[in-house]
Parts: C-alpha cells; structure tokens; sequence
C-alpha cells in the first residue's frame, strides 16, 4: 500500500536519514522517498498510515 505524507520541519539530508530511519524501525520492508523541496513523503508499506505517521512524529516531525 503506498502512503503519502506531507511532512513539516523537514531541511537537509540528516531530516532525510532521520524518517526513513523511523519508518524502517516500524517496517523494515518499507520503501520510502522523501522530497525535501515539497515536504513530500511517500511510503510503500503494509502497515498502517497512522503506525507510520507516528513513527515520523516520533522523530519530531510534523506530520500534516
């Protein structure tokens, strides 16, 4: 299932890291792109949006 965010906070590539990072920690099959120019988050993942979401909150993120 693919998943899109729109993330806040995001700036540079240690945010990148960080969120695929969380994402992995949920889903370790997890694909994950992110665009930092639009905030853009998009995981393709079986676990929920709201399991994801959290995990990217959790880093201290914004998740809109």
């Amino acid at each position: 299932m693919e998943h899109v965010f729109q993330v806040q906070g995001m700036t540079c590539g240690h945010c990148e890291r960080a969120v695929k990072r969380a994402v992995a920690q949920v889903d370790a099959q997890a694909t994950t792109t992110v665009d930092l120019a639009t905030g853009r988050v998009v995981v393709r993942s079986s676990c929920t949006r709201e399991a994801l979401a959290q995990a990217i909150r959790e880093e201290g993120y914004t998740v809109a």
